[in-house]
């Protein structure tokens, strides 16, 4: 096998490479804008990408595909993008054919989670839940260093069960994109911490300039944190309660707010079927650039 590992980020608004040598040291990154709306564009830019890293490396690789998606079992065309263009298209298929070798595809969320397992936050760990709260929410379940995918290919997919225990400030349900209502997504996304907000107050914050006006003293700000940590703390625990993972890694946009780490075991705690909680939950090391790395990881 190649020492060499290129991981590629296909994302909505940027592709990203990354090459990394055997020990995960990263030697190589670029990023280009994803072609808007066009399958068979973004195909080949991939593609080109690739090419173009290892004619400068002088070497060839190893690559992995993180997608905003995942691939059909029955199909192997990509379902659940947030990518629209790439879904229904055959995208390992058209990868290998032009870059004349195996391809390996995996989510997005799931390729954050080895990352952090591998090398990362989670490293060690046998059972690590990578959590996406930003745009979405997503995740990805690595156990034993390998992504658990499962029977359906939708291991770790939590942002669309129902949020537990809905209470009086969780009502109405609101609809989610996927057709369904009260998903844990329409309340744990970042627009979703903004509209709550909106809702309860009149303002129309981000939730950087919410914790940023709590820790200074607002107390509506406050409220509307403790809100959203009380409905996480929630949704995790019923993760822990089936995956019992050593660790849980926090990405996306909303990992960047501190006070999670220090509030969410005691939000958690009471809904855990257990009496102690020894799940550790901690901001990625990699941030950002988990997703590319796991990619490159897919062939670890």
């Amino acid at each position: 096998m190649s020492k060499l590992r290129i991981g590629v980020d296909l994302g909505g608004s940027k592709i990203e490479i990354i090459a990394l040598e055997r020990g995960g040291r990263e030697i190589l990154r670029k990023r280009i804008p994803t072609p808007h709306g066009d399958y068979m564009a973004t195909v080949m830019a991939v593609a080109a990408l690739v090419e173009a890293t290892e004619i400068e490396l002088g070497q060839r690789g190893s690559v992995g595909v993180g997608i905003p998606g995942a691939e059909s079992l029955l199909t192997g065309l990509i379902k659940n993008a947030n990518s629209t263009c790439l879904i229904g298209k055959p995208l390992r298929r058209d990868l290998q054919a032009l870059l004349q070798r195996e391809i390996r595809l995996a989510n997005d969320a799931n390729c954050f989670a080895l990352s952090e397992a591998i090398d990362g936050a989670g490293r060690g760990a046998a059972v690590v839940f990578g959590v996406i709260l930003g745009t979405g929410v997503g995740g990805g379940i690595v156990v034993d260093r390998k992504v658990l995918s499962g029977a359906n290919a939708i291991a770790g997919e939590w942002g669309h069960n129902p949020l537990p225990l809905p209470g009086a400030n969780d009502l109405p349900l609101p609809p989610c994109y996927c057709g369904r209502s009260g998903c844990i997504e329409t309340y744990l996304s970042g627009p979703a911490m903004s509209r709550d907000h909106q809702q309860h107050t009149g303002q129309a914050l981000g939730p950087a300039e919410i914790e940023q006006r709590a820790t200074a003293g607002d107390t509506e700000c406050a409220a509307t944190l403790q809100r959203y940590e009380a409905r996480l703390g929630r949704a995790l625990a019923g993760i822990i309660n089936i995956l019992d993972p050593q660790v849980i890694v926090l990405g996306g946009g909303l990992s960047k707010l501190d006070r999670l780490y220090r509030n969410l075991p005691a939000c958690c705690g009471p809904h855990v079927f257990s009496d102690v909680l020894y799940t550790k939950i901690v901001p990625p090391t990699y941030g950002d650039s988990s997703g590319v790395r796991g990619a490159a990881w897919l062939w670890n």
